[in-house]
């Protein structure tokens, strides 16, 4: 008889063509944020038709899908998210349509990013980010129902999970997830798998995120007699300069995550008419942190800059506070959260990252570990709600976001078996091995 690697490998060979057709499909139909239901319904559909033990659809929009193990043992969530960015511009994307899903042999990165390669890749919008990998965990957990049927024993649960509104950043679909929809549905995870871009290395964490938005005040007059106000926006320009020195001096730096850093991101000011001087200036920074940092310090060290603009100028008046965005799901659901992300990084050496590289390894993969420049739903896992989780994908971060968005079909067949290989060597992982 086999071993079950050789099978879990020849399972994934034999599943390359479903594989690719779906991941067509998924990527021909658009999934902007707040309008997932064509790629919701898809996902569903695919799950019914391999025999899925149980799928349905919360009231938020995220799909869920179920396939139980023949023993006891831990639940590993895989999770994507369900919407993508924007196209941009079409002339942009070299001739090919972003929702075409058109499949030709192109230069690519290699793995470690220091050479290219050709290869044969599906191109379109989302295919980086990250509906490769989603496709990946769907056809992953056909392998898991086919070793389930050949007699191979299965520990514990596979739950495939498809999340709303990741992109915005606000991690709403996630939020929900874990907070009303599991316990509502009595469903249980003790560590997760994100199919996020990774080049099929390991991925153990990633900076925080927060999003401030500050409101510099003023005083209108008329643009023939700009003395008789108080110009937002020049005030605006003493606080955009100490910002840059501030955060500047005081940057911090994580080994593995880089450097702290703050971007101002968006600017505009009101009344925003002719011959009026304005009385608000609005600001939006981006700011990354790294662990040892925290998002309300983030907050805090504007406030202080804010205060000692005041104190040397009388007429300075501006107000900082995350920004807070109200988000409505496919399902017609509104709410709003803080746009906030915590770092977290999970070491190589943990429990549940050494047995995800050995399950790599059982199948001939190399492990190697990187960390991501952008943030993922992995902050709610790992930063708030404290369990381990990892990264592993076929995609690669370079096409992410971009007009030459495309994912590597030889890179897709290693990550389908991959994942079962990961999920193998962490359901024998025991109870105490789930706490970071």
């Amino acid at each position: 008889m086999e071993t079950i690697q050789e099978t879990i490998t020849k399972l994934a060979e034999e599943l390359k063509p479903a594989l690719v057709d779906f991941c067509q499909r998924l990527i021909r139909v658009p999934a902007l944020s707040g309008a997932e239901k064509g790629v919701a319904d898809l996902y569903l559909a695919e799950m019914e038709k391999l025999g899925y033990d149980r799928y349905f659809r919360d009231k938020w929009g995220n799909v869920i899908g179920i396939i139980e193990g023949t023993e006891p043992g831990p639940a590993i969530m895989y999770n994507a998210h369900l919407d993508h960015v924007d196209t941009g511009d079409y002339s942009e994307w070299g001739g090919y349509d972003p929702y075409g899903a058109e499949i030709d042999v192109n230069e690519m990165e290699n793995q470690d990013r220091d050479g290219y390669e050709q290869a044969e890749v599906i191109h379109g919008r989302a295919a980086a980010d990250v509906k490769g990998g989603g496709a990946c965990q769907i056809y992953s957990g056909k392998i898991m129902i086919e070793l389930r049927k050949l007699g191979y024993p299965i520990k514990g649960r596979y739950i495939f999970t498809g999340v709303v509104l990741e992109e915005p950043a606000e991690q709403l679909g996630m939020i929900k997830l874990i907070e009303d929809t599991f316990p509502e549905e009595g469903i249980d995870y003790d560590g997760v798998v994100s199919c996020e871009a990774t080049s099929l290395k390991l991925y153990l964490g990633h900076r925080g995120r927060v999003e401030l938005q500050v409101t510099v005040s003023g005083t209108t007059s008329h643009g023939s007699a700009p003395w008789l106000g108080v110009n937002a926006v020049n005030k605006a320009t003493k606080l955009i300069d100490r910002v840059e020195e501030s955060i500047a001096a005081q940057r911090r730096t994580d080994e593995h995550l880089g450097n702290s850093s703050i971007a101002l991101t968006i600017i505009n000011c009101t009344p925003g008419s002719m011959c009026i001087v304005p009385d608000r200036c609005h600001i939006t920074y981006d700011r990354r942190f790294v662990p040892g940092e925290t998002f309300k310090g983030c907050v805090e060290e504007i406030q202080k800059i804010i205060d000692g603009l005041t104190e040397e100028d009388p007429e300075f008046r501006a107000a900082v506070e995350i920004a807070t965005v109200p988000r409505t799901t496919y399902t017609g659901l509104t709410v709003a959260v803080p746009n906030v992300k915590q770092a977290w990084k999970i070491s190589p050496e943990h429990p549940f990252a050494k047995a995800a590289a050995a399950g790599l390894s059982s199948i001939g993969q190399p492990v190697k570990y990187g960390y991501w420049d952008f943030g993922t739903d992995l902050s709610v896992i790992c930063g708030r709600e404290k369990k381990p989780a990892i990264g592993y994908s076929p995609m690669q971060e370079f096409y992410c976001h971009r007009p030459v968005d495309k994912v590597r079909i030889d890179y897709m067949v290693k990550a389908l078996a991959g994942n079962v290989a990961i999920y193998q060597e962490l359901t024998a992982l025991e109870q105490k091995d789930f706490i970071l």
